[in-house]
């Protein structure tokens, strides 16, 4: 990458006061000369008074207050610090804090995490008893894309294969900042990473209690598989399709929302993707309106090489809000898109998925979205769509409730306590101490932001963490007692089989009408 030597701007600026200057006073009458000299003997006289009431103990000092500057002193910030200079190599500069523990965390350290950071404890289970050997994490190297380790709270990087456009080194900038977040805090560890979309450790393939089946971390898994979960690179900026870091996207969506009423809305499903990565997508296309048939449906084939041209000027997603409904399908695997849709106020129709992502397994179908046939997309469509229309409050009802969840549960303090969670639980299963390999070489902030150019420069400056935190992580809940976890899957099953049953009815009736 060619050298951006542009000078970055300084995140010290001191602010400026204002002083007020008041001028002198000019000759006086002398009645108001005596006058301010009574006003002055009367105010002494009270003084003495306040004071010997205190000191007879019939006033407590600490209760006289004065007014005094209660502002919370500015945290000091960590800018990225670039070398300048041809042909000079970048290094880690050493100023930035390797431990810092709050002495007044503004966040108290009993706020319980969101529901869905309890299935930490599930996806570590499998090596529960056994721990992790440094042999387990060796068989993950066959499809992993990189070894990541943090030894005394630095991060060290051993790349195996380039990851598909820049998942890798937003996955791993996203690392160096939790690092930022939490100095000091995450003990050391050793992890294999794959940056693909499918998971590959078949649960099928590692059966009883010695099994050993190899750790590997990614961005989803299916309940035939025991990848871990870890957030997508998304969350620190898609520079490929032009998505802006989570942190500064959330609010646009949020302000988006409120450009339109959701009973003003279009009264459709909208859905606007690429639909050759997959052939469930594929078949969703066969549910647009024609003139033969309307499914209540409008979708829109998204092109980003044409939309590159054009500067992505129809692609924000913060201008994307304006339908009372919006689909969510897999691509190839499960699919970035479903935060955004989700945050959109509208209620979400979700085509039943193979895979799962690491939050949303906390969300429940007719709380959080309406659940859609995989296999009759239109006509299930259709139903969803006109069962809204009749129930308007109970659909704008569902649809916040997502919005909510994704603006609160899945902010990005989120977002960095459970990276933080899982590598913490991870690292306590770890049977060996981890060790710097040979080829493995530091990583930091400045080694992958200041040669950066472009968006891809843009979004590390924006999306990078320069102070740490002054709140603890929030306190991870504790596992699913068996039969705690039965019933809340279970709860999730008769919500879909509830639907389907409305949906069943829904079409018989219109057959029994022809």
């Amino acid at each position: 990458m060619k050298r951006n030597n542009a000078k970055h701007l300084c995140d010290f600026l001191d602010g400026t006061r204002l002083h007020r200057h008041i001028a002198g006073t000019s000759w006086r009458p002398l009645k108001k000369r005596t006058a301010t000299t009574t006003l002055i003997f009367l105010l002494l006289l009270l003084i003495f008074f306040v004071a010997a009431l205190v000191s007879a103990g019939w006033i407590d000092a600490k209760s006289i207050t004065t007014t005094t500057n209660t502002s919370t002193p500015k945290r000091p910030e960590f800018p990225l610090q670039c070398t300048e200079g041809v042909n000079v190599t970048q290094g880690c500069p050493s100023t930035y804090p390797t431990t810092h523990y709050p002495t007044n965390p503004s966040r108290p350290s009993n706020l319980t995490c969101p529901s869905y950071f309890r299935w930490i404890h599930e996806d570590l289970r499998p090596w529960k008893e056994t721990g992790i050997t440094r042999d387990m994490i060796e068989q993950a190297r066959r499809t992993a894309h990189f070894r990541l380790l943090i030894v005394d709270g630095k991060a060290y990087i051993e790349k195996y294969r380039q990851s598909i456009q820049t998942r890798d080194m937003f996955t791993l900038w996203g690392i160096l900042q939790l690092l930022r977040v939490y100095p000091g805090r995450l003990p050391d560890l050793e992890l294999m990473f794959d940056c693909d979309d499918r998971p590959v450790i078949r649960s099928k393939d590692f059966q009883g209690p010695n099994a050993g089946p190899p750790p590997l971390f990614r961005y989803c898994a299916d309940e035939g598989s025991l990848d871990i979960v870890f957030p997508d690179w998304s969350f620190w900026g898609w520079v490929e399709t032009n998505i802006k870091p989570w942190r500064s996207l959330l609010p646009s969506i949020k302000e988006g929302n409120k450009r339109t009423k959701w009973e003003d809305r279009v009264p459709y499903a909208y859905w606007k993707g690429n639909p050759t990565v997959a052939p469930t997508r594929k078949d969703l296309l066969k549910c647009n309106v024609s003139d033969k048939n309307d499914w209540n449906t409008r979708l829109y084939i998204q092109n980003w090489e044409q939309e590159s041209k054009q500067g992505y000027k129809d692609s924000n997603l913060e201008n994307q809000c304006k339908h009372r409904y919006k689909i969510y399908i897999e691509g190839w695997a499960w699919s970035v898109s479903e935060k955004y849709i989700m945050a959109c106020d509208s209620m979400t129709l979700y085509v039943r998925p193979r895979y799962y992502d690491f939050f949303m397994r906390g969300m429940e179908p007719l709380q959080h979205f309406w659940p859609i046939r995989d296999n009759s997309k239109c006509t299930s469509l259709k139903f969803a769509v006109e069962w809204g229309n009749n129930h308007k409050d109970k659909a704008k009802v569902i649809g916040e409730a997502a919005s909510n969840f994704i603006q609160e549960d899945l902010k990005m303090d989120y977002v960095y306590d459970y990276m933080f969670h899982v590598l913490n639980e991870y690292a306590k299963l770890l049977k060996f101490k981890p060790t710097i390999p040979p080829n493995a070489v530091e990583l930091c902030s400045e080694k992958m932001a200041c040669p950066a150019t472009g968006t891809w420069k843009k979004f590390m400056v924006e999306s990078m963490v320069k102070s740490p935190s002054d709140e603890l992580p929030c306190t991870l809940p504790p596992p699913y007692d068996p039969l705690a976890l039965r019933d809340f899957l279970e709860r999730k099953a008769n919500s879909t089989r509830q639907v389907e049953a409305w949906e069943n009815e829904y079409w018989q009736s219109k057959d029994n009408k022809q």
